[in-house]
């Protein structure tokens, strides 16, 4: 089962501590949306996306891949996020454009995941010097690594 893993990870390296540990498990190509061309994704059977969390979306670059990809019906794919903030269903649904995105492409989503992130907001900065700052930590990189376990056990 071919699985990649496409992320953009900025600033403190968050995404990508849990796009490794996910690859890991998954044993999964990592690649940034500027690394690869889209017609190499035809080869395989799950892709990942992921990145940290701008103004309550995924960043923009792969936001941007995901809108130049032609259909890709019958794929699987998921979706993976790192946040100063808590993920929350009716305040913070980070996620949805990316999700809505994928299904438009007519990517069947498998799974989800997020988890928390070291986050210098300038808003957060000079009061707490960020926030989040001990994450991901290693019960997020456990929970990161069990996720994508549980991807292989549904392909």
């Amino acid at each position: 089962m071919p699985v990649i893993i496409i992320l953009k990870s900025e600033h403190h390296g968050n995404t990508k501590k849990i796009a490794e540990r996910m690859a890991r498990a998954l044993k999964a190509r990592l690649a940034e949306p500027d690394k690869i061309k889209i017609t190499e994704l035809n080869k395989y059977n799950l892709i990942g996306f992921g990145s940290g969390i701008y103004h309550r979306k995924h960043h923009e670059d792969l936001l941007a891949f995901v809108d130049k990809m032609p259909c890709m019906k019958g794929k699987k794919a998921f979706i993976f996020s790192t946040s100063g903030a808590r993920k929350m269903p009716l305040v913070n649904n980070f996620g949805a454009d990316l999700k809505e995105k994928l299904l438009a492409k007519g990517f069947e989503i498998v799974g989800e995941f997020s988890c928390r992130g070291w986050d210098t907001y300038p808003l957060f900065v000079r009061p707490f010097g960020g926030i989040s700052k001990s994450h991901p930590d290693e019960k997020d990189l456990n929970n990161a690594e069990a996720f994508a376990k549980s991807l292989k056990v549904q392909l």
